[in-house]
């Protein structure tokens, strides 16, 4: 569908539609807003489990025009149309979507954690490297955590499976004697005498790690 490649890995957030100015139907949120100089209203409906859809509909004849979705239409105005819905949809996903890219019980978990106590949501920072994301104090604007995703053979195990991790700070002191490499690594993609890994498996418990978090926290400082 022409609306999917604005939504590709994201999940709503449904406070965020009702601020946008979605309307809560049955079972969706709808949104409606004039467009191409009001030539055309643009309605954009949600259901409840994510999925986009849109109708655009000539204010003139009230009849809804549809080339701008199918993917083999050219020319100028079918451009300009589609192109007018992509930068309504662009903002919608950026506005009240969510990446939607770690599932870990713990990983949630944690991300929770991070946003009822210090109210900082992850950083997804690079484009290319979608899977890796940050936070970093308000003050500081230094990072205190990362959330990965990795093979679990790049932290030395015996597995090409995928991980969620979590990178945190230490005292370089303190590092020789918490690294273990089976609970505690060397940070990935970090200065190792600073960073260390934990993998969101359960090997670590949630208390544990929120815990670390905190630690972390207060080592990123100015």
């Amino acid at each position: 569908m022409f609306e999917e490649q604005y939504f590709k890995r994201r999940k709503m957030n449904v406070l965020k539609l009702l601020q946008y100015g979605f309307i809560k139907e049955t079972d969706s949120y709808t949104y409606g807003t004039t467009i191409m100089d009001g030539q055309f209203l643009l309605r954009v409906c949600i259901t409840d489990d994510g999925a986009v859809s849109t109708e655009m509909i000539d204010c003139m004849s009230n009849e809804e025009y549809m080339l701008y979705k199918v993917s083999s239409s050219v020319g100028a105005f079918v451009g300009e149309a589609r192109a007018a819905c992509g930068n309504v949809l662009m903002d919608i996903s950026e506005k009240c979507f969510e990446p939607d890219i770690f599932h870990c019980e713990q990983t949630l978990a944690i991300i929770e954690f991070v946003r009822e106590k210090y109210g900082d949501e992850l950083e997804f920072l690079w484009s290319k490297y979608s899977d890796n994301a940050v936070w970093r104090r308000k003050d500081s604007k230094k990072w205190y955590g990362a959330v990965l995703k990795v093979s679990r053979k790049k932290l030395g195990l015996f597995s090409e499976e995928t991980a969620e991790i979590i990178d945190l700070r230490l005292e370089p002191e303190q590092m020789a004697e918490t690294v273990d490499g089976k609970r505690y690594f060397p940070g990935w993609h970090m200065n190792k005498k600073s960073w260390y890994t934990i993998i969101l498996d359960g090997s670590v418990s949630v208390e544990e790690i929120c815990r670390r978090i905190d630690d972390s926290y207060a080592l990123a400082v100015k």
